[in-house]
């Protein structure tokens, strides 16, 4: 597979078929005339697989093979499990389930001991076996703690992976704090919640050196901050998800499918976060793919839990509402999904790679969905874009049936 792959020098290209059969072997499966987009895998730096602690929800098996359904050879695994990633113990029973030959997953360790924000987690004793430090879910409220984390992180030559959040200024809030609310009585979060804590931490993090990568951006004020920070020589990258340039608090419903942490926010922020993407302010388009079970997505935006699944409409959601109305190239949402956030977390490609048919409509339903969630707020759209074939390591992980 090596040397097919190079003779293909894949960079996200239209072939045809035949090209794409002579590579892999796989011309039954890729009948001409049809044109395929063949693109390295995708890498995703931010999804959450529930085990151990939370299998109901999703699994190793189950979220590996939603990935693979939409084109990623690469996840990264956030540390809110049972028990938390935060020691080697903890982290080994992560990693013993991982399936091989399959998706490649690469857990996460906490922050802090139990996500608690107490007390630095063993980062030393986790560093050759996680691909970053994270609490996310909750974000680190001391100063002081969050600057001792980034100073042994740099030491240890890790990422600080922050999931922004102020805890003090969210009141009860559980959507954003803007016209849906206001209309609807719901309570709101405010933008500063996020931006706030991502200020502090750009400062910390030029003052340590450390090497800072911020979770799922969601406002204009914070992409603004990103920016500065960027031209001032911080080490800084950041993310956003699909449902964040795609949507806004204009899209809500309610319907607990909508009722993401950070939630949707207004137009003028969605539109600051095509921006960002567009300048290279916004490095990846990270899913935060968080399947719950249907009874817990089945009580409204009140009430319902926080997040929602991601990794089977993530391309297709940028490719029709981005890419195919000339509003992105397509070339930036592929290198934010591939090189950026493979660079940034020292990721490999290896022989991978994924095939689509960008002409594909398609209706989304979650009851096909690989993952056991089916909160999606893309649910009855169509959507452009399939992917018939995703190959991790020279493996074939998926094909479309």
């Amino acid at each position: 597979m090596t040397g097919q792959m190079e003779k293909m020098n894949i960079r996200g290209v239209l072939v045809d078929a035949s090209v794409i059969s002579r590579a892999t072997g796989l011309a039954a499966l890729l009948p001409d005339p049809a044109i395929y987009a063949v693109f390295p895998g995708f890498c995703d730096v931010h999804v959450h697989f529930r085990e151990p602690g939370f299998s109901y929800k999703e699994t190793m098996v189950t979220g590996s093979a939603a990935a693979a359904r939409g084109g990623y050879t690469d996840v990264c695994t956030m540390p809110n499990l049972c028990p938390v990633p935060d020691s080697v113990d903890h982290l080994r029973q992560q990693l013993a389930l991982i399936p091989p030959g399959g998706v490649r997953v690469h857990p996460y360790g906490s922050i802090t001991v139990g996500q608690r924000g107490e007390a630095l987690a063993d980062l030393a004793g986790m560093a050759a076996d996680c691909i970053a430090f994270s609490d996310d879910g909750r974000g680190v409220q001391s100063e002081s703690l969050m600057r001792q984390a980034m100073l042994e992180a740099r030491r240890l030559g890790k990422l600080i992976v922050a999931h922004c959040e102020d805890n003090s200024l969210l009141r009860g809030g559980y959507i954003h704090d803007g016209a849906y609310a206001a209309a609807h009585g719901h309570r709101g979060i405010c933008s500063e919640s996020e931006w706030g804590p991502i200020a502090r931490d750009l400062r910390l993090a030029e003052e340590t050196g450390c090497a800072y990568h911020v979770c799922h951006i969601s406002c204009k004020e914070s992409v603004d901050l990103i920016r500065r920070a960027k031209k001032r020589g911080v080490d800084v990258t950041c993310e956003t998800a699909p449902h964040y340039l795609t949507m806004d608090d204009g899209s809500l419903q309610e319907d607990g499918r909508f009722k993401m942490n950070p939630p949707l926010r207004s137009a003028a922020d969605r539109e600051a976060l095509v921006e960002g993407l567009l300048d290279g302010t916004v490095d990846c388009i990270a899913t935060d793919h968080a399947p719950h079970s249907a009874e817990e997505k089945a009580r409204g935006l009140e009430h319902s839990a926080f997040g929602v699944v991601g990794l089977e409409t993530a391309f297709a959601a940028v490719y029709t509402h981005l890419v195919k109305p000339g509003i992105v190239p397509l070339e930036t949402v592929v290198r934010c999904l591939t090189e950026n956030p493979r660079r940034r977390f020292g990721i490999d490609s290896g022989d991978s790679f994924t095939v689509w048919r960008l002409d594909q409509p398609h209706v989304v339903d979650p009851n096909e969905f690989r993952t056991l969630g089916r909160a999606t707020p893309y649910a009855g759209e169509t959507l452009y874009g399939q992917c018939v074939l995703t190959v991790a390591d020279g493996n074939i992980v998926y094909k479309q049936d």
